[in-house]
């Protein structure tokens, strides 16, 4: 049987405050994954009175002393749009002079699953600190995805909400169709389109920068990808590789649309000679009949 629990505060008196708690028992018929709780309280921060609800197939561990909720087994918190899933949530909340009650992060730990209306993140663990609208999800392979976008890496995913920014760290993998941005560390940054929808925009690669394509493949410092546009811009001990020919420079443009790509020489430096791009092509032999 599943059964509903709805948390209040009410104020008692200016100088303090009792908690009052209304349980109603709803009796909603068989649940194919046994009895399951749902918890609700007043989540929101700042002006929001938007409610967050804790459902958990083994129950909810309410720990008043220490201002926490436990949710274990397929447990599931729900607040507007966003849903995060995992074998075990714990909500940390505060109480407000006011008699409200504001949870301020969210730990989630085993199968983690945070989806969104514009986004999905996998791995094992996540903290999301509610005020600052920072989610770290980390695990032995984090996941992005964004509509035909994915974003993967080894260590950690950090998501920026209100920069619309994640961050991925350790052998880190943007991947759109045939096309892969491979770094050390990617930043990708979204925006709203018309339509409501976050849309991948820009992508930025630090250290051991792989670009990868049906023909080519690229490797650099550093590189800065421009999704709409195609053209990835790749700084620092550039090497462009089609087949057996090999071209080297500082910098280069890449354009993963329509496999175009441009290299460029160093700058000259101070009492220094400019060194050249330079390429090595190797002509295919002719057959001899």
């Amino acid at each position: 049987m599943r059964r509903w629990f709805r948390l209040h505060r009410l104020p008692l008196s200016p100088g303090g405050l009792i908690l009052a708690v209304a349980v109603s028992l709803v009796v909603f018929g068989p649940s194919p994954g046994g009895d399951a709780l749902a918890q609700k309280l007043n989540f929101g921060s700042g002006d929001s009175d938007q409610p967050i609800e804790i459902f958990a197939d083994k129950g909810i561990e309410w720990q008043q002393e220490n201002l926490i909720f436990i949710a274990r087994g397929n447990a599931r918190a729900v607040r507007g749009a966003v849903t995060v899933y995992a074998d075990e949530l714990r909500a940390y909340y505060r109480e407000k002079a006011d008699g409200g009650t504001d949870i301020w992060r969210l730990d989630a730990n085993g199968k983690v699953r945070i989806k969104t209306q514009g986004e999905t993140a996998y791995g094992d663990n996540a903290i999301y600190q509610v005020d600052k609208k920072i989610l770290v999800l980390k695990g032995r392979k984090v996941r992005l995805v964004a509509g035909n976008d994915e974003i993967t890496a080894n260590r950690q995913l950090e998501y920026w909400e209100n920069k619309q920014m994640a961050v991925a760290r350790g052998n880190a993998f943007a991947v759109r169709e045939n096309k892969r941005l491979r770094a050390d560390v990617l930043a990708a940054y979204f925006r709203t389109d018309r339509k409501g929808e976050n849309k991948l925009y820009r992508i930025d690669a630090f250290d051991r920068v792989k670009v990868v394509t049906d023909q080519n493949t690229a490797t650099s410092n550093r590189g800065v990808y421009n999704v709409e546009s195609g053209i990835a811009t790749l700084t620092g001990a550039v090497k462009l590789v089609r087949g057996k020919n090999v071209l080297t420079g500082c910098s280069a443009e890449v354009n993963l649309n329509s496999g175009i790509s441009k290299i460029f020489s160093c700058p000259a430096t101070t009492g220094g000679a400019r060194k050249r791009a330079q390429g090595v092509l190797r002509l295919k032999k002719k057959n001899r009949n």
